[in-house]
C-alpha cells in the first residue's frame, strides 16, 4: 500500500484516533480508526487492545456528550457522524439500579441502562413477578423542597446529573447517588436485613444466593462488575423469601413512611409530582439516570387489568399498598366515613397478615373462568342486538328510573335551597317535572343531557344525606347541579345512572346493575355494625391487640376528631370487615379506592391556547378534565371515545387534542408535554387490551401511541 507523508512525518491514509474510556477498569485506550469502520469493530478492536481474558458481551459504547447510545453494530462512525473530537465510554449496558416500590421497599436491582424506558420496566416487572408491566413505571425521587419550586428547574437539574446533587464518581466513571430519599439518608422505611450486617444505606437488597443481598449474585450477563441474570430471580429463594416479602408487606408506622412519601398540600404540587415520570420511550441513561441512582416503580396507569388472586399476589399487594399510601399523604381526597372504612381495612389486613391464609381454591377459579366465558358471551349477544333483554322480552326496552328528587342549582352569592321535584332518568336525560301527574308532558323546570357530565357523590351515612354533584357540560364550560335523594335504594340507582350516561351508555347496559351493586357495597362497609370487632375470635388472637390511628388516617381527621373517637369509629367499621381474608381485604380495598371521585386522575399545571390563565389538566383513564388550579373543580370534559387524534407540536411545545366537536390546544407549565401526550396516548393503549389472557404485549404500538410527533 503506498502512503504520502507530510512534512512532519504523520501518515495521510484518511484514519485518526479515538479515545475510549473502559468504565469498569478506569482504563482510557486510543485507537486508530477510519470513518467507514462500524461500530462493531470499534468493540472489537478496543477489546483486542486490552487483552483482557474477559466476556466483553455486555458492554456498548455510549457517547456522554451527545447524550446517546452507539448500538447500532453495523453502522459506521461516519453515520453517527463521531469524529476525531469525541470521547466514548465502553460501558455495561447493565447497571445497578436502587428501586424503590409501591410498598416503600428498595431493591437493589440490576437493569438494562440501554433500551427503552418501557422495556427496562417490562424486564424489571417480569424479575419482580408482576404481571401486566405496562400499567407501571419509573419516575424520579424528588425532595419535599422540590415540590415547592418550578418543576422545569428541578427537572433540568436532575437530569444534568449534577455532581452536587449525586455525589463523588464511582469506580466506573458514574456518579454515585444515594441521597434520593425525602430525608437525604436511609433510602426506605424499613429496617436492613442483610445477613452480613446493616448496609451503609439501609436498603432492602436481594439475590438469588441470598434472601436479601442482591449484589453479591454471580453474573448472569457476565459483566466486569458482575450483576443478576434474569432467571436467578425465579429461584426457590425468591419464591420463598422475596416473593412473600412484596406480597405481603411489613408493617411501617406512618410516622416513619412520611419522611419518604410526598404529601402535597394543593394541586399545583400534586400535579408538580407528576413531572417526574420518566420518558417511556428513551433509555434510563439517557435520561440522566446514572448507576446505583435511586429511582422509584410506581403504577402509572391507573386501569388494572384481570387482577386475579391465583397469580397477582404480588401485584395486588403493591396496588394496594400504592393505595393506602396515597389517602394516608393525602394525594387523594376522600370523606371522613370512607376513611374509617379504608382504616377498618387496613386493620384487617394487618391482622390477617399474621394468620395462616386459606389455600386457593382451584375449583373456585375454574368457575370464575367460566363466569368470565359466560359474561364475554353475554356482552357479545348484547353487541349484535343492540341493547340488553329486558325482562319483558322487548328488546328496544331501555329502563327508567322515576322518583321525587330534591333539586339545587349553586350560584353565586346564593343560600343552598333545595325543591323538590319529579324527576325521571331516561335515555341520558335527566327531566324534571313539578309533580307526578304532570311527568306525562313538557317538563316543567328543565331537561338535561347527562353525556359527559362528572358525577361526584356527596354522601354522609351518619346524616342520612344521599347526595350527587353533577357537572354537565354546557358551552361555556361546566354547569353545577346537585341532587338529593331520601332513600339510600334511589342514590345507588341513580349514581349508577349517572355514571354510565356519562359515558354515553344507558341503563339497557349489561353493567348497569354491577354497578349499582358496587356502590351498595362500598356504602355498606360504612354502615355501623353493633357487634364491635375487637370481641370478634379473629382480632381477640394475640396478633394486634391495638389500633393506632396515626398509622390508618391521614392528618387532616385528627383536626376534628380527637384519636380515641377515631379508634372507636375505626373498630365499628371493622366489625363490617372482620371476616374477611388477607386477600380479600386488599382487593375490597382497592375496590373502595376506585370509587372515590378523584380517583386516577393525574395531574399537570398547563395553559390553553389564547389564555393568560394558568389551569389544571386531569387525565384519567377514561376522560381528560380540564380544572381550576385552585379549587380542583372541573371547568370541562372530555371523553377518550369523542378524541379523533393527538399530537405534539414540539416547534410551540404545544399538545393538540383534536375532538369530534373541537380542537383543544394547551400547553404545558412545569413537565415536558411528552409526558402529558403519553399518559393520553397510554391509557387509549390500555383499552385496546381484549379479554385474550394470553395476549402479548405490543410494546411497538405502546411507543406508536405515546411517543408524539410533529405537527
Amino acid at each position: 500500500m503506498a502512503y504520502t507523508f507530510v512534512a512532519d512525518g504523520e501518515v495521510v491514509d484518511g484514519s485518526w484516533e479515538l479515545n475510549i474510556l473502559v468504565t469498569d477498569l478506569q482504563v482510557e485506550k486510543t485507537l486508530r480508526v477510519m470513518g467507514d469502520l462500524h461500530i462493531g469493530g470499534v468493540m472489537v478492536k478496543l477489546v483486542q487492545a486490552l487483552d483482557i481474558a474477559l466476556d466483553w458481551s455486555d458492554h456498548a459504547l455510549w457517547w456522554p456528550d451527545k447524550n446517546k447510545w452507539l448500538l447500532r453494530a453495523r453502522s459506521t462512525l461516519d453515520q453517527y457522524n463521531v469524529q476525531a473530537d469525541a470521547k466514548l465510554h465502553f460501558t455495561p449496558m447493565h447497571k445497578n439500579l436502587k428501586v424503590q416500590l409501591p410498598d416503600l421497599q428498595v431493591l437493589e436491582l440490576s437493569v438494562d441502562f440501554s433500551i427503552k424506558c418501557f422495556a427496562t420496566v417490562v424486564q424489571t416487572c417480569k424479575e419482580l413477578g408482576i404481571r401486566h408491566p405496562e400499567e407501571l413505571s419509573f419516575l424520579r425521587k424528588w425532595d419535599k423542597e422540590d415540590l415547592k419550586k418550578v418543576a422545569k428547574e428541578v427537572h433540568k437539574r436532575k437530569k444534568r446529573g449534577d455532581p452536587d446533587q449525586n455525589g463523588p464518581l464511582s469506580a466506573n466513571g458514574t456518579h454515585h447517588n444515594s441521597s434520593g430519599s425525602l430525608d437525604g439518608g436511609k433510602l426506605s422505611p424499613y429496617p436492613s436485613r442483610s445477613p452480613v450486617g446493616p448496609s451503609p444505606t439501609s436498603t432492602l437488597v436481594r439475590s438469588a444466593n441470598s434472601p436479601y443481598n442482591l449484589s453479591t449474585s454471580v453474573s448472569g450477563y457476565s459483566t466486569f462488575n458482575g450483576t443478576m441474570s434474569p432467571g436467578s430471580m425465579h429461584s426457590l429463594s425468591f419464591e420463598g423469601t422475596m416473593e412473600s416479602t412484596l406480597a405481603n408487606s411489613p408493617f411501617v408506622p406512618a410516622k416513619d413512611a412520611f419522611q419518604y412519601l410526598y404529601r402535597p398540600k394543593n394541586f399545583a404540587e400534586k400535579a408538580r409530582i407528576n413531572c417526574a415520570w420518566l420518558d417511556s420511550s428513551i433509555s434510563l441513561l439517557e435520561q440522566g439516570i446514572k448507576e446505583n441512582d435511586f429511582i422509584m416503580l410506581k403504577f402509572k396507569f391507573y386501569n388494572f387489568y384481570d387482577l386475579n388472586p391465583k397469580y397477582d399476589a404480588i401485584r395486588i399487594n403493591q396496588i394496594y399498598e400504592q393505595a393506602k399510601w396515597a389517602l394516608i399523604s393525602e394525594e387523594i381526597d376522600c370523606t371522613e366515613e370512607e376513611m374509617m372504612v379504608f382504616a377498618a381495612l387496613q386493620h384487617q389486613v394487618r391482622i390477617q397478615s399474621g394468620l395462616p391464609q386459606p389455600e386457593f381454591d382451584q375449583s373456585q377459579n375454574a368457575q370464575s373462568e367460566d363466569d368470565e366465558i359466560d359474561a364475554a358471551l353475554k356482552d357479545l349477544q348484547e353487541s349484535l342486538e343492540g341493547s340488553a333483554v329486558s325482562p319483558h322480552g322487548d328488546i328496544t326496552h331501555i329502563p327508567e328510573l322515576s322518583d321525587y328528587v330534591k333539586f339545587f342549582k349553586p350560584k353565586k352569592l346564593t343560600l343552598k335551597s333545595y325543591k323538590k321535584y319529579f324527576a325521571t332518568f331516561k335515555d341520558t336525560f335527566i327531566a324534571f317535572y313539578r309533580t307526578k301527574e304532570e311527568s306525562h308532558g313538557p317538563p316543567i323546570m328543565q331537561r338535561i343531557d347527562v353525556r359527559g357530565c362528572e358525577a361526584q357523590p356527596d354522601v354522609n351515612l351518619s346524616a342520612h344525606k344521599y347526595g350527587i354533584k353533577l357537572f354537565v357540560p354546557e358551552p361555556e364550560g361546566m354547569s353545577e347541579i346537585c341532587l338529593r335523594f331520601d332513600l339510600e335504594e334511589q342514590y345507588c340507582r341513580w349514581m349508577a345512572a349517572c355514571k354510565l350516561a356519562s359515558k354515553g351508555k344507558t341503563m339497557a347496559d349489561s353493567s348497569y346493575e354491577a354497578e349499582v351493586q358496587a356502590i351498595q357495597s362500598f356504602l355498606g362497609l360504612q354502615h355501623p355494625v353493633v357487634s364491635p370487632s375487637h370481641n370478634s375470635p379473629t382480632s381477640s388472637s394475640n396478633v394486634i391487640t391495638e389500633v393506632n390511628s396515626d398509622d390508618y388516617i391521614a392528618a387532616r381527621f385528627f383536626k376534628k376528631v380527637k384519636a380515641r373517637s377515631l379508634v372507636s369509629k375505626i373498630m365499628e367499621a371493622h366489625a363490617s370487615v372482620q371476616e374477611m381474608s388477607l386477600m380479600e381485604a386488599k382487593l375490597a380495598f382497592i375496590k373502595a379506592w376506585q370509587s372515590l371521585p378523584e380517583f386516577g386522575i393525574t395531574y399537570f399545571r398547563i395553559k390553553m391556547a389564547n389564555s393568560r390563565k394558568e389551569e389544571l389538566m386531569g387525565v384519567a383513564s377514561n376522560r381528560i378534565i380540564r380544572m381550576d388550579l385552585n379549587t380542583g373543580d372541573s371547568l370541562k370534559t372530555w371523553r377518550y371515545n369523542t378524541l379523533q387524534s393527538w399530537h405534539v407540536n414540539w416547534e410551540v411545545e404545544n399538545v393538540i387534542l383534536d375532538f369530534d366537536t373541537e380542537k383543544v390546544t394547551f400547553a404545558s407549565m412545569e413537565c415536558s408535554c411528552k409526558t402529558i401526550h403519553e399518559f393520553i396516548g397510554g391509557y387509549i393503549f390500555l383499552s385496546m387490551r381484549s379479554t385474550d389472557k394470553n395476549q402479548s404485549l405490543n410494546e411497538e404500538m405502546f411507543h406508536k401511541l405515546t411517543g408524539g410527533w410533529h405537527e
